[in-house]
């Protein structure tokens, strides 16, 4: 019976809580691995925080590789397999926060270009992760390090897209209201004037 229980308790610690919210359709906050410092914000957040942190987890790994191998032999044989899966891993996971995040936006055509140019932006940048032949150590880093700021600027823009896209509507809102409270405020007038 012991036994049972010992083999049992690992499921119990390893579900995720029954209460936890998802965010770019991972259980989160405490396990949200895409996009965790976007936690309880819109699909558009969860997808910009994941271009930078999914860029980073496999710039990581690939930093392990090159310190256990050294450059030249961090992609021979196997020694580069860390790296693929993290790539392909990433890949998949940000494809959720990216639909979601093109649905988010799609009343604004900028927006939508500006989300499918940072999602093509990023799996650039991950492609381009290898260390190239003759680079050195400081030319490798200063490259992997770029594309944050190309990610930076790219979100930016969406962000100024999706703003402009809101504008109009807001203004409309307003003008739609004061109207209403104009014609509201001449009715006491008119019939103060028939007394």
């Amino acid at each position: 019976m012991r036994f049972l229980v010992l083999l049992s308790l690992p499921l119990v610690l390893t579900a995720a809580p029954l209460d936890a919210a998802t965010i770019g359709g991972n259980p989160g906050p405490e396990h949200n691995y895409v996009c965790p410092h976007a936690d309880g914000q819109p699909q558009l957040e969860c997808f910009f925080d994941a271009v930078q942190h999914l860029y980073t987890m496999c710039r990581n790994v690939k930093s392990i590789e090159i310190l256990e191998f050294g450059y030249e032999k961090s992609t021979e044989g196997t020694n580069g397999a860390k790296t693929e899966y993290c790539l392909d891993k990433q890949k998949q996971n940000i494809e959720r926060p990216y639909k979601a995040a093109l649905r988010e936006v799609a009343k604004s055509k900028p927006a939508v270009e500006g989300v499918q140019h940072l999602q093509q932006t990023w799996l650039a940048a991950m492609k381009e992760l290898q260390w190239r032949s003759g680079e050195s150590d400081d030319d490798y880093k200063a490259r992997v390090a770029k594309p944050y700021e190309a990610f930076t600027a790219g979100i930016a823009s969406v962000r100024t897209s999706v703003a402009a896209a809101q504008a109009p509507a807001a203004s409309a809102k307003s003008a739609k209201a004061k109207p209403a409270k104009s014609a509201k405020a001449s009715k006491p007038t008119t019939q103060a004037k028939k007394h």
